[in-house]
């Protein structure tokens, strides 16, 4: 749908009327993120409309759309199509007006950016209207050329800056000097209800087992993740390598980012004489099953990530997790209590940490589940994460009644 037709629908079924804000009105939010089609960022904009509208704000999201719109749809928020992915000086230009069009139509309140390319429009749009405005660094991006820091900058222009872990927060106040003033930190949250292993039964593990071609009595290995070098399917191969098991099955479960890369990790498991002990799956859609299939759960990224979602969804779920000793990982896993951290590019470490958690008795596995979702349920659930970010909100307004709340400490663990 043109972007036009769909800002017209919007207004018309909405019965919206040009203009500015208006005493008594629920708050109006726009989110901008550059798609729906999959991933961390598009979850949490999907769960944080829903709690929006569950508070009675009217909630849009701006993006250049996707599968996951189906879902925006189920919560009441509404959702406008703009090539918002693009990176072109010229389209953001355009993406620029078309959203000062749909903040003075809408009504909109404040504009939340979530991503650099749309960032910029959006940032460009909320001056111009004279709107709050809202970031979100989702990662501590790379600086290393001087174009690259200032393309990230825009990032750093919110009236309030959210950063999703305390490593990317140290990054945003290092790098760019946002002050504790501006800066807030706001981990991301799981749904605890859809992750979580009583509610998920046996015919839908089993389901999956089958269709994975899942060996009876075979461990199971899994590394959640898209299929690119950095989230460490090369080291996991080699660790498996190390252990010298056949006894094993491992998933590397998600999907291709650079064409050639799967060629890679097939020959890779060829040339290691591991053919047969490795499936990869670029498509599931039922992840809590795919968890409950698990018997370990690994992030090998060998880069820090911001947060690591897998790694908060698989402890959410009771896996015995293990992930590389550096970015937001250090944050969700307590080492020896609820996971393990190993040495990032260092498959010998992870093979060790493997072992261990294979070696677990099943009293050790329950307890350790205890742990790691009594953390979870602690400080990164999707409900915390979202009233956290309507805090952030109201502080911008409606000064005169919120009450600054600082960023959450590092979460305590329930023995």
């Amino acid at each position: 749908m043109r972007s036009d037709d769909n800002i017209a629908s919007i207004l018309k079924e909405g019965g919206l009327k040009e203009g500015g804000p208006k005493q008594g009105r629920p708050p109006a939010v726009l989110q901008v993120v550059p798609s729906l089609v999959s991933g961390g960022v598009e979850r949490g904009t999907i769960d944080l409309a829903g709690a929006l509208v569950a508070a009675g704000w009217t909630a849009y999201v701006a993006s250049a759309g996707g599968p996951m719109e189906r879902e925006l749809a189920r919560t009441g928020a509404q959702h406008i199509t703009l090539p918002l992915a693009s990176k072109n000086p010229l389209v953001i230009r355009r993406n620029r007006a078309a959203l000062v069009d749909v903040i003075r139509r809408c009504r909109i309140d404040l504009v939340h950016a979530r991503s650099r390319a749309p960032a910029w429009s959006a940032w460009l749009a909320a001056r111009a209207a004279g709107r709050r405005f809202v970031t979100t660094f989702h990662n501590a991006y790379p600086i290393d050329m001087p174009l690259k820091h200032r393309y990230n900058a825009v990032m750093a222009r919110g009236e309030r800056v959210i950063a999703i872990s305390h490593f990317v927060a140290e990054h945003v106040a290092e790098t760019y000097g946002v002050g504790a003033d501006r800066l807030r930190t706001i981990p991301r949250g799981v749904d605890l209800a859809r992750f979580d292993p009583r509610r998920v039964r046996g015919e839908r593990v089993a389901e999956l087992a089958v269709s994975w071609r899942v060996p009876d009595g075979f461990a199971v290995i899994m590394l959640p993740g898209r299929l690119t070098r950095w989230k460490g399917a090369l080291d996991l191969i080699e660790a498996i390598a190390r252990l010298g098991r056949r006894d094993l099955c491992c998933l590397l479960v998600g999907a291709e980012q650079r064409p050639g890369f799967r060629r890679e990790l097939e020959a890779t498991i060829e040339r290691l004489g591991l053919v047969g002990m490795f499936r990869i799956i670029e498509d599931c859609r039922d992840m809590p099953a795919a968890y409950v299939l698990a018997d370990v759960v690994v992030s090998a990224s060998t880069d820090p990530e911001g947060f690591g979602r897998v790694i908060v969804e698989a402890q959410a779920m009771g896996r015995p997790v293990i992930a590389t000793d550096h970015g937001g990982a250090r944050e969700t896993i307590v080492p020896g209590i609820t996971g393990w951290l190993v040495p990032p590019r260092d498959p010998a470490a992870l093979a060790a940490a493997i072992g261990e958690a294979l070696a677990l008795d099943r009293d050790a596995q329950m307890a350790l589940a205890r742990r790691a979702r009594a953390q979870v349920a602690a400080g990164y659930t999707r409900e915390l994460m979202c009233a956290r970010t309507i805090d952030v909100y109201e502080e911008l307004l409606f000064p005169e009644s919120s009450v600054t709340a600082a960023g959450p400490e590092r979460v305590a663990v329930v023995a």
